[in-house]
């Protein structure tokens, strides 16, 4: 399945502050480029740090060396925006360093960047799933379960022949861009499996 990229969505002009930089430069910064969080680089543009308003307003009178978030948390611009969203989450952060594989500074990405990603109409939602998940990943027609999409929320209904298979299908549609939740109501045909054969009905999977 194509999967948008970090680096599709990041700013690759980052404004950046180095470790000496004084408290009052680094408000500065925020205030010139209206932004709330600035990653902080060394001489070979690695970033060792991130300084964020909430910072800011905590200490005063200090460089950005000891304002700083560190380690900072960064994302390399192959990974996943699905990825980076989930890494935001889990570290309660607002923004991003992406870095390159010498892990220096190429660009930013912030949760609104990564809310583009979600803001795909249902429609367009279901047919990915319909074509990258159900036809493309597992050579099913794109009918072969019923999928229900309202705001970003899936709701796939159906039977297969294994737990297993249910397991997959819901894994592959939680990873396509767009969709915010996936609502399971898939149901297990084990006597079929046991038969080893198809019985289906009219929204049935034998895989």
């Amino acid at each position: 399945m194509k999967h948008l990229k970090v680096g599709t969505l990041m700013t690759d002009n980052v404004v950046s502050a180095v470790p000496d930089m004084s408290f009052r430069d680094v408000a500065k910064l925020l205030a010139e480029h209206d932004i709330t969080g600035v990653p902080v680089i060394d001489d070979d543009d690695h970033v060792v740090g991130v300084v964020s308003e909430s910072d800011l307003l905590a200490r005063r009178q200090l460089t950005a060396r000891e304002l700083m978030s560190a380690p900072a948390v960064t994302v390399h611009a192959e990974e996943t925006a699905a990825d980076a969203a989930r890494l935001m989450v889990r570290r309660g952060v607002e923004r991003l360093p992406v870095v390159d594989e010498e892990e220096r500074l190429v660009g930013i990405v912030t949760r609104r960047d990564l809310l583009r990603v979600f803001l795909r109409p249902d429609p367009e939602i279901r047919r990915r799933i319909g074509e990258e998940v159900l036809a493309d990943a597992l050579g099913l027609d794109a009918d072969a379960v019923d999928v229900h999409v309202l705001d970003g929320v899936v709701t796939l209904e159906g039977r297969v022949r294994r737990q297993g298979q249910a397991t997959t299908l819901v894994g592959l549609s939680e990873r396509v861009d767009g969709v915010v939740a996936v609502v399971d109501r898939l149901s297990v045909d084990e006597d079929a499996a046991r038969r080893g054969a198809p019985a289906r009905g009219a929204h049935d999977v034998a895989w």
